[in-house]
């Protein structure tokens, strides 16, 4: 532009020299600097808790150290403190382990098959009813109704409430509820309708896989089914 006053290209090329080599140098001398105080201080100069520091040294010790310096101090003193307390570990105890009870494929422990458990003394049921029907046959597998028949009564009741023609969906019938009903067909070709061959399969089940009625209703507690 008309009537602008350009400064020589001399002396623009040797402010430019000044501002792009000094300015860097001054930085690194820095940085160089703060490096030797911190290697100084660390290496030699670093006093014990009993030496005494000439002015000198102590001039120097108080020169600030950089951030980072600060840091490695720091990570040092935490370095120490947690060797000396591994150090002091102790082993207060070893760590328990449960054990596993062993248990039959039956329930196993008290009412498993062959204990002598029994139930309650119980009364005979009304006669012509299903409960009857038990009650009259349970002498024939070894089990005295006065003593097992309490157990036996907790069982299909639940499972049945004694009504021969109980279904489930899974596919259990009767009032043993076996699973399937067809199994008992083993004791008579009228499983579907007659509640004594519903109760001789029943019985002869519980006796040939639990040994008695209480051991089967200790097992059914523990799993709602038997």
């Amino acid at each position: 532009m008309a009537g602008q006053r350009r400064r020589p290209k001399g002396k623009r090329r040797a402010a430019s020299r000044r501002a792009g080599i000094i300015g860097p140098l001054t930085a690194g001398a820095a940085a160089a600097l703060a490096l030797v105080v911190a290697a100084v201080y660390f290496v030699v100069l670093r006093p014990g808790p009993d030496d005494n520091m000439s002015g000198a040294v102590a001039a120097v010790v108080q020169v600030p150290v950089s951030h980072t310096v600060a840091l490695l101090e720091k990570q040092r003193a935490q370095l120490i403190a947690m060797s000396s307390a591994s150090r002091t570990l102790s082993l207060v105890g070893q760590p328990r382990i449960a054990s596993r009870q062993q248990t039959s494929a039956s329930g196993g422990g008290a009412g498993a098959p062959g204990s002598t458990t029994t139930g309650p003394p119980a009364a005979p049921p009304d006669p012509g009813s299903a409960q009857s029907i038990a009650w009259n046959m349970m002498g024939s597998f070894g089990f005295p109704p006065s003593e097992y028949f309490s157990c036996l009564n907790n069982i299909w009741t639940r499972e049945s409430g004694w009504i021969y023609t109980a279904e489930n969906p899974s596919g259990a019938y009767g009032i043993p509820q076996a699973l399937p009903g067809s199994k008992m067909a083993s004791a008579g070709a009228d499983w579907m309708t007659d509640p004594t061959t519903q109760i001789r399969w029943g019985l002869g089940y519980i006796k040939a896989v639990y040994g008695d009625p209480c051991s089967a209703w200790a097992f059914w507690q523990g799993h709602s089914y038997y």
